[in-house]
């Protein structure tokens, strides 16, 4: 029988469907976390914590991404960073948006009052930029249903249009290659597919030097070139790459994600992506054949049912971990999963009464 593609990393006591919600913390980030707390209690320092494990962690994220760790800054969520850049932009800049986009992409530039918000089906984003648009937003995988964004054909309209790009890979890295050199800026929570705890989000800039045009909003003493010497007073030297742009970054937090990247990184998002792929796919073959009829997300790890989300509680009840979005079951498959857990799934699904 199929095994996990974590093998041993990881020791699931339920059948965890739900890593769109948010990812299992791999056995070694576990150890780590758990070392680190003895020290915190007893007073010793945890050896490679605080700053060196941020950069660990930074450059590591960087690798996956294909792009130099100085054009990336860390969080402590999603929004924080699309914040940023709702912050930079002029009064009434247009952003063009994808109807239903998770509200951490949407909302930060919602708020701000003055600047155009618009919002179009997925499928038409590409063709709804105009030579007034000034950023395009959208999520490389819908966070309610899966469906996988056409990147290339919106990246190639933005640049017809003189338009600027932002993707949050939060659904996608992790198992969906990421290549942020193709767009200006890349935002990614870490907490679901990249396996890390709540409390990390990676931004990518475009400019290894720091010069991305952000407003400097959350530069404390971290986002000095040299931290140590920056605790007092006026910050002298920001620091000459994105680290400008840093919070002051959850240590523990970061600790547990340089270990949990690294995993990420030995099996490769590659190998990840088939793997979760073939589960969703087996899923999708599964509900058909039972009279179900998904929402369409071909080459999706997440998989989202209409008229079903009345069964989580069954699923629930029967150690089953899924959720419902937007009104649907939404399962979502990783590389702790297996093709039993699929046909657990459909298995516990069978016995649910179907509503009208």
């Amino acid at each position: 029988m199929e095994t996990s593609l974590g093998g041993a990393h990881f020791a699931p006591t339920t059948t965890y469907l739900n890593t769109a919600t948010a990812g299992l913390l791999p056995g070694r980030t576990a150890a780590a976390l758990r070392d680190a707390l003895d020290d915190a209690v007893s007073g010793r320092p945890t050896p490679g914590a605080g700053f060196p494990s941020v950069a660990e962690a930074r450059a590591s994220f960087a690798r996956l991404a294909g792009v130099a760790p100085e054009r990336v800054s860390v969080a402590a969520a999603v929004a924080t960073h699309v914040g940023l850049i709702a912050a930079s932009l002029r009064a009434g800049a247009e952003v063009l948006v994808a109807d239903g986009d998770f509200s951490s992409l949407v909302n930060p530039f919602a708020v701000r009052g003055d600047l155009k918000l618009r919002s179009v089906p997925l499928e038409d984003l590409a063709a709804a930029v105009r030579p007034g648009t000034d950023l395009v937003a959208v999520s490389s995988v819908q966070s309610a249903d899966g469906r996988i964004a056409d990147l290339a054909a919106i990246r190639a309209a933005a640049r017809a249009h003189g338009a600027r790009t932002l993707v949050d890979a939060t659904q996608s890295a992790g198992w969906l290659p990421l290549r942020a050199a193709d767009f200006d800026f890349t935002v990614a929570g870490a907490f679901k597919w990249l396996l890390c705890p709540r409390g990390t989000s990676f931004l990518v800039v475009p400019e290894a030097d720091g010069s991305g045009g952000l407003p400097l909003l959350f530069a404390g003493w971290a986002a000095g070139e040299d931290p140590w010497s920056s605790t007092y007073g006026p910050v002298g030297q920001l620091a000459r790459s994105a680290r400008r742009y840093d919070e002051s970054p959850g240590t523990l937090a970061y600790l547990a994600a340089r270990h949990s990247l690294a995993l990420v990184e030995e099996i490769g998002p590659e190998a990840i992506g088939a793997h979760d792929v073939a589960l969703a796919d087996r899923f999708r073959a599964g509900l058909v054949r039972a009279g179900h009829e998904p929402v369409p997300s071909p080459g999706s790890a997440i998989v989202a049912v209409p008229g079903l989300g009345h069964a989580e509680e069954t699923l629930s009840r029967a150690d089953v971990q899924v959720s419902v979005r937007a009104g649907n079951l939404r399962a979502a498959f990783h590389l702790y999963n297996t093709e039993a857990d699929v046909d657990r799934l459909l298995d516990v699904l069978s016995t649910v009464p179907a509503r009208g």
